[in-house]
């Protein structure tokens, strides 16, 4: 269980894992009643809460020093010991000599020969501001969606905020979109490992604040000609947005104990640029912006959401407003569940990894799906 897996390696930040991500932004601002003054919370909460037990700390330059235990993991080039293999091989590749970026390549240890696979560009969840494409829970994430359904995968590091916010991930997603173009085209060569990959079945995968940035990176991706790779779906497991107005999922679960309320806000002022509310559309995706007319062009879409989730509600507006535009959608609506119940429960990740599958292998190329999406 990836979840116990990391909860194993410090008891002490168990609390803190248990909200994986979003207790992280209790640290922000001094003036926090302020900020909730209008919002009927259960109980007060400080930022030195998270400062606590987090161990988060502010540096003097201004940027978040971050202590959260869960482990970072290398890659897996190769297999070292036969009676312990990994479950997929994995490399990590540079995107640039002058820049940190790089992205996590998975294959399945014994990729198929006679058949290509589909690629999968996943974005990983930690609200814009916590982990890695290497942190072992997103590790881990990528090498069963390798492995079992089989795929090749690339997982992109991108920035995070509020040392680069919005959109800076965003431009780090489209970044690596256009590097797997180049590799399908051979520009600047080709990895050996992407051979295994058919370039016309491109999906792009993102959980949480990784599902955010995969649909407005699908948006503006559909400004380019990215041929000869084709962007097939996208695919929104449990995605991470906000609004000015409550939902009821929000109020009904205002103190969730993974993704509440508070600092769900908190969390949108240190990513949001700083004159952005959070009816910005790139928290809000059906308050309008530039966004909107791009939609009816978007391929098919997988969305995934859970009844106990705080931001259901979010997911579902999202999904009516696809829907009325024409988009073909399948939504997978759970009963029960949580935030980033995936990283702590085998059943459920099975059944996510099951799900997602079943949508990559029944999306079919067809000459409405060219002429609805100009990828």
């Amino acid at each position: 269980m990836f979840r116990q897996h990391c909860l194993n390696q410090n008891p002490k930040s168990s609390h803190a894992l248990a909200a994986y991500s979003l207790l992280v932004f209790l640290l922000f601002s001094q003036s926090w009643p302020s900020i909730m003054a209008d919002e009927k919370v259960a109980k007060p909460h400080t930022w030195q809460e998270a400062f606590q037990i987090l161990g988060l700390s502010w540096n003097s330059d201004g940027t978040l020093k971050r202590e959260i235990q869960i482990p970072m993991v290398d890659a897996t080039p190769s297999v070292t010991d036969p009676k312990t293999p990994p479950v997929a091989l994995s490399t990590d590749i540079q995107l640039s000599p002058k820049s940190k970026a790089y992205v996590r390549l998975y294959i399945p240890v014994n990729p198929p020969t006679d058949t290509k696979l589909p690629l999968i560009i996943y974005l990983h969840g930690g609200d814009f501001v916590l982990f890695s494409a290497s942190t072992v829970i997103f590790h881990e994430f990528c090498n069963n969606i390798a492995s079992q359904f089989p795929a090749v995968v690339v997982s992109v590091e991108y920035r995070l905020a509020p040392e680069n916010r919005l959109p800076a991930a965003f431009d780090d997603a489209l970044n690596a979109i256009f590097w797997v173009k180049n590799q399908a085209s051979y520009s600047g060569g080709r990895d050996p490992w992407l051979d295994y990959a058919d370039f016309s079945r491109v999906f792009l995968l993102g959980s949480s604040a990784g599902a955010n940035i995969v649909y407005h990176t699908a948006l503006r991706a559909l400004d380019f000609d990215l041929r000869p790779i084709r962007i097939r779906g996208i695919l929104l497991n449990q995605p991470f947005f906000g609004g000015v107005s409550r939902t009821p999922s929000e109020l009904r679960l205002i103190e969730d104990p993974y993704v509440p309320l508070y600092m769900c806000d908190v969390l949108w002022i240190l990513v949001l640029p700083s004159y952005a509310n959070r009816d910005h559309e790139f928290c809000n995706p059906i308050s309008g912006g530039s966004y909107l007319g791009r939609v009816p062009r978007l391929p098919r879409v997988f969305v995934k959401v859970d009844e106990g989730d705080p931001l259901v509600d979010r997911t579902t507006q999202l999904v009516q407003l696809l829907v009325g535009y024409g988009v073909p959608v399948v939504y997978q609506y759970n009963r029960g569940g949580f935030h980033g119940i995936e990283l702590q429960n085998k059943t459920a990740a099975q059944s996510l990894y099951n799900d997602m599958k079943n949508f990559v292998y029944s999306t079919r190329v067809t000459d409405d799906e060219d002429s609805r999406a100009s990828y």
